[in-house]
């Protein structure tokens, strides 16, 4: 009987990206707690668990690996949005639900400090930043995603999405990022959550949804096009 070729082990390739994800997490961690500049790649090695010859392994540099952890955090935020529209469903309900997703990440402790940091990166570093800014932003957000989606199905008026994407963000983010990042302030509680989306999704609506009977209206603009 001829012998049966076996598979070659995926362990090795396991065990690599297994560090790959313990280097990236504890990466996270340093720049959070200690920021850009007194985080050194011996530090992350250690809280990792790695050799420093592991680290450069897998990231070059320290510019690149904080590049790397910023991406991830705006990758996480993303997804904790992703809310697809749907057409079955009242605006206000499906807005209020995709706000007070944004609103539970934007009280997460980790998001805050490492947002503090990327911010205060950015003041040192703007070549970098921009650089960074130009990658996240090819993306779209779950919020612009949703209003576009809104918007070709009729029940939004015709506007510039990415204008009113940043103003609903900037409802939130005025009570529940900004105030936190650069003042200190404690995440908005759950009821200060709920105030917050509520007043969004009414002032949000209240400008640019289409109203009853006005689908066909060419008069029915946008106050704001």
């Amino acid at each position: 009987m001829p012998a049966t070729r076996s598979s070659p082990p995926q362990t090795p390739r396991r065990l690599t990206d297994r560090k790959r994800e313990a280097i990236l997490r504890a990466a996270v961690e340093e720049f959070r707690s200690a920021g850009f500049d007194a985080t050194s790649m011996d530090r992350i090695a250690a809280a990792a668990g790695v050799s420093k010859r592991t680290v450069y392994n897998h990231f070059p540099s320290k510019d690149e690996l904080f590049g790397l952890t910023l991406e991830h955090l705006w990758a996480s935020s993303a997804e904790s949005e992703d809310m697809a529209y749907r057409a079955d469903l009242p605006l206000d309900q499906q807005l209020r639900q995709l706000l007070m997703q944004k609103l539970a990440l934007l009280g997460d402790a980790s998001f805050i400090d490492l947002a503090r940091v990327a911010i205060a990166e950015v003041i040192h570093s703007p070549e970098r930043a921009q650089a960074m800014i130009c990658r996240i932003g090819e993306k779209e957000t779950g919020v612009t995603a949703w209003i576009r989606a809104a918007m070709a199905d009729g029940r939004l008026v015709e506007v510039d999405v990415d204008f009113a994407g940043h103003q609903l963000q900037g409802l939130v983010k005025s009570f529940a990022f900004w105030p936190q990042v650069t003042l200190g302030q404690p995440p908005l509680a759950l009821a200060e959550r709920q105030r917050v989306a509520d007043s969004a999704v009414a002032m949000f609506l209240g400008c640019y949804a289409v109203k009853a009977g006005a689908a066909n209206d060419p008069t029915a603009i946008a106050i704001f096009p």
